[in-house]
């Protein structure tokens, strides 16, 4: 999948006649991350190699999402990206989307960075996005792996817009006509495509106050991250 998604990607940054591009899910999960059942039965095998190869594709495709600019346009390749996290998305799935300029959460949507609890560190540029969320919450999210669902990632800032389940296919069908017949220049496409996300948006979708984000401890969570040293007592 890694591999595909490398090729696909790489030729759309390439064509000029690409204008948009939905990542998108065929059943309950968005992206669950990689499949560390596989990497581990590798490794009992004695082939050390698999884990890197996989980590090397998945690190790979990330950077290229980040940072690659469509030639000759101004647009970076993320600006045209729309992301629909409908369902779960969590490391490795995270990864191939959060780079992406539109993100879009649904009622479906559950977020986290789990690789804490197999003893690992989010990797797949979570150093990036999770330092950049306000309150030192992307910290505490890299830490214990804590899991939002769609409201929470909009309310955070890991979301940049919250489109109920029920209305995603008239979205996709809307994104995919309207930004087609578009004649808006090649920097104006990423304020069309959000235009056209905020007709199926929420604003502010209901916080539950069982959640992470509503019930989190804002002083805990300072005292605990704001300090650039370790301190040892």
């Amino acid at each position: 999948m890694l591999s595909r998604l490398s090729q696909l990607f790489l030729a759309y940054d390439n064509s000029s006649n690409v204008k948009l591009i939905i990542l998108k899910s065929n059943g309950r999960a968005f992206c669950a991350g990689g499949d560390v059942a596989a990497v581990h039965r590798h490794f009992l095998k004695g082939n050390l190699k698999f884990g890197a190869i996989t980590s090397q594709k998945m690190l790979t495709l990330t950077y290229f999402v980040a940072t690659c600019t469509k030639p000759q346009e101004c647009l970076n390749f993320a600006q045209c990206f729309v992301s629909i996290l409908n369902g779960i998305a969590m490391g490795g799935g995270v990864g191939i989307s959060i780079h992406s300029k539109f993100r879009v959460a649904t009622d479906n949507s559950v977020f986290a960075m789990p690789e804490t609890a197999l003893g690992l560190f989010p990797d797949v540029g979570a150093s990036y996005f999770l330092s950049r969320l306000p309150g030192f919450f992307g910290e505490y999210l890299g830490l214990t792996g804590a899991r939002l669902n769609g409201a929470e990632m909009l309310a955070c800032g890991l979301a940049t817009h919250y489109v109920p389940s029920a209305k995603l296919s008239s979205l996709e069908e809307a994104l995919k006509c309207r930004v087609a017949s578009s004649t808006s220049s090649s920097c104006d496409l990423a304020s069309t495509i959000s235009a056209i996300i905020d007709e199926y948006s929420l604003k502010k979708p209901a916080l539950s106050e069982k959640s992470a984000y509503y019930k989190r401890d804002k002083l805990m969570i300072l005292w605990c991250f704001q300090y650039l040293t370790i301190y040892r007592y």
